[in-house]
């Protein structure tokens, strides 16, 4: 399952079979012959944490979704942007193909796992599922110092950042919860209650503000954190939110400037000129009207959201990275 992207800017999760884009609050859409029966409403990429552990609920356990980008730099507010799925204010937001509207993340979570319980989202042994949802829980109910503290921001990396105590006191927390989770769990892998959960995906901001920040953590909670930096659905996400958005002060702090510390992405830029190597962008298929240069060579994309999201990783993206090493 990959995600799609169109001449707006927003996506929709789906199927390697099918691609199109909707804009919210309206758009055209491009029909394509799959099933679109759930709304996923999503903040902005770069900023909002919930709307990161929402897409990964759908992304990570191939559910397909339409996905709708309430726009934070909107005077009007969220509230008034979602009026369309009222009572819901906030995002993530699901609108089900019932009709019925789901908020709150962990809400979200289980919603999907009992209308999708083949798709892993809990882990399958009693054992394991009960730390998850634990460890889910307590990240939707706590760390409010960190997350008041560092609040997400993925264009920007600081580091010697002054740490209050109280933020200190949170990262020995999340040290020991996910400790005590891989030892109760011996997962083979790197995340907390054996393959990816629902855990994983509430605690990826968790593991962006961490990095971000350059917050200290002992050697085993740094290698989860570099487990999500690492992980290519993140990876997307993150590009995204550099190709699409306004850059929002309000979650600017005044620390000194450092380079973000998740691989380092190869060398792109866009481009107005130069042959391209492909006819069709990767991702519609359709044909190129914009140009990038990767690591000095040139392909085309369908539309600037396109190319900019493969300018910001391009390893990232499976569908380009097909044509790039062929």
């Amino acid at each position: 399952m990959r995600t799609a992207h169109g001449v707006w800017g927003s996506s929709i999760t789906l199927p390697d079979s099918a691609r199109h884009q909707l804009k919210f609050p309206s758009a055209k859409i491009n029909r394509y012959p799959v099933p679109m029966t759930y709304d996923l409403f999503l903040g902005d990429r770069a900023y909002s944490s919930w709307s990161l552990r929402g897409w990964l609920l759908f992304e990570k356990f191939g559910i397909p979704a339409r996905s709708h980008f309430v726009d934070f730099a909107d005077p009007a507010g969220v509230a008034q942007q979602m009026a369309e799925v009222a009572p819901a204010r906030t995002v993530p937001t699901v609108r089900f193909d019932d009709g019925a509207i789901v908020s709150e993340s962990l809400a979200i979570a289980e919603e999907l796992a009992s209308r999708h319980p083949d798709a892993g989202l809990w882990p399958k042994s009693g054992h394991a599922r009960a730390i998850a949802r634990s460890l889910s829980s307590e990240m939707h109910a706590g760390f409010g110092p960190l997350r008041d503290f560092c609040p997400m921001n993925l264009r920007l990396a600081y580091k010697n950042v002054p740490v209050p105590l109280e933020v200190t006191a949170d990262l020995r927390r999340l040290e020991c919860i996910w400790a005590d989770a891989r030892t109760a769990t011996e997962p083979c892998g790197p995340w907390l209650a054996g393959d990816y959960s629902v855990a994983d995906a509430f605690y990826a901001p968790v593991a962006a503000r961490i990095a971000g920040y350059g917050l200290d953590v002992n050697d085993q909670a740094m290698a989860y954190v570099n487990a999500h930096l690492a992980d290519p659905a993140f990876r997307r996400w993150r590009a995204m939110g550099f190709a699409a958005g306004e850059t929002l002060d309000h979650y600017k702090r005044d620390f000194a400037i450092d380079a973000w510390p998740g691989p380092k992405p190869i060398h792109a830029v866009a481009t107005d000129t130069g042959q391209p190597e492909n006819d069709a962008c990767p991702y519609s298929g359709k044909p190129v009207t914009h140009l990038a240069s990767v690591e000095g060579r040139t392909f085309g994309f369908c539309n600037a959201f396109c190319r900019d999201k493969t300018v910001a990783d391009a390893e990232a993206w499976p569908e380009f990275i097909k044509i790039y090493r062929s």
